[in-house]
């Protein structure tokens, strides 16, 4: 069975790193691959574009292809956005199908930190998206954690619907939302960092223009 993977964020906004690696993940993964945007991330300052305006760049982003998917569950709770509450809902909607949570490196490093860590993997997969090159000093309970769990093909996450980790190497993009929010604050246009789509309609990007505006207002 072909495998559910999705890659969480604040997509504040979406940019060309967050779907180069969503695209990467899901030919390593053979899998669906959905972004979901995070309503109030406990580990984060809340997002400069509200809800509605986060999903409609993303799907301004992801329109004419088959391969990446939006899933907008977190967003429509509402609440802190925990990440083991939305995996456990989707087990319970797919049943045995491979779950897979994606994370950065530098998020799956921070992972005894989340809330209630060891139940993901009760009900999905871990991806961890690193570069090639990269190695890691995992925390010792997390490594401990691991211990059982790591596979090196990606292909075994398809023999079980979840309790695996696999480290996925994908091409580094360094791109930052926050310098590309600066940039647009100061009248800029970052081509190339944000999809093409994103600059087709005025709109969506006027959340970060206007958040300037008020800031500069006297």
């Amino acid at each position: 069975m072909r495998p559910l993977a999705v890659l969480g964020g604040t997509f504040d906004p979406v940019h060309i790193a967050h779907l180069a690696v969503a695209w990467e993940a899901s030919e390593l993964l053979d899998a669906e691959v959905r972004l979901m945007p995070a309503s109030i991330p406990p580990h984060r300052p809340p997002p400069v574009a509200d809800a509605t305006s986060r999903v409609a760049m993303l799907r301004a982003a992801l329109r004419g292809q088959d391969r990446l998917g939006l899933e907008t569950r977190e967003l429509a709770r509402g609440g802190p956005s925990y990440t083991v509450d939305t995996l456990a809902e989707l087990r319970a909607e797919e049943r045995n199908r491979p779950l897979i949570l994606l994370l950065g490196a530098d998020a799956f490093t921070g992972l005894p930190g989340w809330h209630r860590w060891r139940e993901l993997f009760e009900v999905a997969h871990l991806g961890v998206l690193s570069r090639p090159g990269m190695t890691h000093d995992w925390p010792a309970e997390l490594a401990r954690e691991m211990a059982t769990r790591q596979v090196g093909d990606p292909r075994r996450l398809h023999e079980q619907p979840a309790g695996k980790v696999v480290e996925l190497m994908v091409t580094p993009l360094e791109i930052s939302s926050t310098r590309i929010r600066d940039l647009l604050a100061a009248g800029r246009e970052p081509r190339f960092l944000l999809p093409e789509a994103l600059f087709q309609d005025a709109a969506l990007l006027a959340p970060y223009r206007q958040d300037a505006q008020a800031v500069r207002a006297p």
